[in-house]
């Protein structure tokens, strides 16, 4: 079952400041976002939970890699929900 991607106003930023900027990096992280919407478990994303988020948003935080031993490495910062077969983007960011 494919899952709905919904994307916080901060995810969505990033992606359309990628789109100018940098399309290589936008690439890898379309492909992530692909793979997420058909599986949050898949191996490659190596998600994650990524609890220091969670008490900031309220909700359970997951981490996945978009680039792995890269300097600077993309990660995607989601959650479930709210509602099923729904995730929500809260950040694409370098990992901290």
């Amino acid at each position: 079952m494919r899952l709905s991607l919904l994307f916080q106003p901060q995810a969505e930023q990033k992606l359309e400041e990628m789109r100018g900027q940098n399309p290589k990096k936008l690439k890898k992280v379309l492909k992530c976002l692909g793979l997420l919407e058909l599986d949050p478990k898949y191996p490659g994303l190596n998600s994650h939970r990524y609890e220091d988020f969670d008490d900031v948003h309220g909700e359970k935080i997951w981490e996945s890699y978009v680039e792995n031993k890269t300097p600077g490495a993309y990660r995607v910062f989601w959650h479930y929900g709210p509602d099923d077969g729904e995730i929500t983007v809260i950040a694409i960011t370098p990992h901290p």
